[in-house]
């Protein structure tokens, strides 16, 4: 006790007046309390919360204490004043000879069920009507449990249900993984095929790709194609070609006009191989002018 006073004065000048009449109260309930549980009261550090902590605990104890007093004092003057009322009536049962040791044993039976059954319904009094409410009160409760346990049945049925459906619906998917895993293995294998195949038909393609590369390179070289060929020496040589077609369209207007030649047959050997030396000449002079353009363009 010296160390807890000890202690109690130095947070008391630390805090000052106010912590000093806080620090008394929990002292003196400090006291109070062990005192009344025979033992002292331990030391502990005693700091500003542990105080402010130990002066709400006595403060919330102390209102306690005091309500409990109460309560129990109006229960002790109420417990009076019953035995006081229990004596008037014995007396007056006793004057009127009806007390319990000259009533039959059934009539006390009967008596004692009924304090009972009031007890039980929570009733001050034996009135025919007190019971009547008190039954109307449990029927109402009675009704009310009712329908909450038909609530909880139909939620439990619903629960019970959706439990069936989730554990079939487990089954199934169980069953569909087990098909799954059986599966597997040959899926696998197939699959490994078929990634062999596309590694081979990956080379054919390649390899197809390089072939149809070379034979349109072939196919461009055989027709004269080459990649310095561009869109205005395509014109120019268009140019070139309606100019040889408008130069050899007056020899084949005279070829046709052979078809009506004299029956002599001198004359008409000699026109012939005259207009055969004029097409030569201009088929001869075509090839001049396109070899003079495809070297042209090489270059």
């Amino acid at each position: 006790m010296s160390d807890v006073t000890g202690d109690l004065a130095a947070v008391s000048e630390a805090k000052g007046g106010s912590d000093a009449a806080r620090i008394s109260e929990v002292k003196a309930w400090l006291t109070s309390q062990f005192e009344a549980a025979g033992k002292e009261v331990p030391n502990f550090e005693y700091t500003h919360r542990s105080i402010t902590h130990l002066y709400n605990l006595a403060t919330a104890s102390q209102a306690k204490s005091q309500a409990a007093t109460i309560v129990a004092n109006d229960f002790r003057l109420k417990a009076s004043e019953y035995r006081a009322q229990a004596a008037r009536i014995r007396e007056i049962l006793e004057s009127a000879g009806m007390s319990q040791e000259s009533l039959p044993s059934n009539v006390v039976s009967s008596a004692q069920v009924l304090a009972n059954v009031a007890n039980l319904l929570n009733i001050r009094d034996t009135e025919l009507s007190s019971f009547l409410v008190a039954m109307g009160d449990i029927s109402l409760r009675k009704t009310g449990v009712e329908e909450k346990r038909a609530k909880a049945q139909k939620e439990s049925n619903a629960l019970l249900d959706y439990t069936r459906k989730a554990i079939q619906r487990l089954t199934y998917l169980k069953k569909i993984l087990a098909q799954l895993e059986d599966d597997v293995v040959p899926c696998e294998s197939q699959m490994e095929n078929w990634k062999t195949n596309l590694e081979v038909m990956a080379v054919k393609e390649e390899q197809y790709i390089q072939q149809y590369k070379k034979y349109e390179q072939m196919l461009l070289n055989r027709v004269g194609y080459t990649p310095k060929i561009s869109h205005r020496e395509l014109v120019e040589m268009a140019e070139h070609r309606k100019e040889l077609d408008k130069m050899t369209k007056p020899v084949l207007d005279t070829l046709r006009s052979y078809q009506d030649l004299p029956p002599d047959k001198a004359l008409a050997a000699l026109a012939i191989e005259d207009k055969k030396r004029q097409f030569a000449a201009s088929e001869k002079y075509l090839e001049e002018v396109l070899q003079s353009a495809l070297e042209t363009n090489n270059e």
